[in-house]
């Protein structure tokens, strides 16, 4: 492992494009939060492959729909690794595809709580810590679905537009703060939920993509990492779709 780059929270670190993203900030030398809703056992397993790798990293409970929550999670971080360093406001929910009327509105609640309102969370906290030690990175998790409005998923990529505009106005707020907020915006991408469906609809979807081919959790953390680094220093307020040229 290289000397330490800094500290970073990955939340919804657990799995999928997360999980990418924790072991790409582990590999860069990142000492990294791991931040999980309810599968324990699935960040303790991402821990222990970023420490294998000769790293640190920490697994750290929280629901990012609760601001207290995640204010605690970022104080906790900070004890176990000094000040944090950069957020990847990667954590989200999405529904089962539904009419939007058919519904139910605890799952419409749910998504702007863990998606929109998560997002606004991690910035405040994260934001709270950087204009105390000099400046920060912030990345937050768009989707294409922003873009496209996605198929019966409408709030979904409602969620994801929001979080869009709220990147590129926080970018213009804290520049004089030294902090810069970026996003990505992922395509179809093959995380475990991806995988579920099946050979049959993973060759389908790979039709519908310019480059033939569905794109890896690890591409995303290149990504994120990229916007975090020394070389994107003059980068702030964009939002960067990784999907294959669709």
């Amino acid at each position: 492992m290289t000397e330490q780059t800094g500290v970073i929270l990955v939340t919804g670190a657990s799995r999928g494009i997360g999980r990418g993203v924790a072991l790409t900030a582990a590999k860069a030398g990142y000492a990294v939060g791991v931040n999980y809703h309810a599968r324990a056992d699935a960040a303790a397993e991402v821990v222990a492959e970023i420490e294998a790798l000769g790293g640190r990293a920490l697994a750290l409970q929280a629901d990012v729909a609760d601001a207290d929550a995640v204010e605690a999670m970022v104080d906790r971080l900070g004890e176990a690794f000094g000040p944090m360093t950069a957020i990847v406001n990667n954590a989200g929910d999405v529904a089962r595809r539904q009419p939007l009327d058919e519904m139910p509105m605890a799952d419409i609640e749910r998504l702007v709580s863990v998606n929109l309102m998560g997002t606004i969370h991690g910035m405040r906290a994260a934001t709270r810590v950087f204009k105390a030690n000099g400046g920060g990175g912030i990345v937050n998790l768009s989707s294409e679905a922003a873009r496209f409005g996605g198929n019966r998923i409408s709030v979904y990529a409602a969620t994801k537009a929001a979080v869009s505009m709220l990147t590129v106005g926080a970018a213009r707020e804290l520049a004089a703060h030294n902090i810069r907020v970026n996003a990505v915006s992922p395509g179809t991408i093959l995380t475990d939920a991806l995988a579920q469906e099946g050979e049959a609809v993973l060759d389908t979807l790979r039709q519908t993509l310019p480059m033939g081919r569905i794109g890896a959790p690890e591409e995303v953390g290149e990504a994120v990492l990229w916007l975090l680094s020394p070389a994107a220093s003059y980068i702030s307020g964009t939002v960067v779709p990784i999907a294959g040229g669709r």
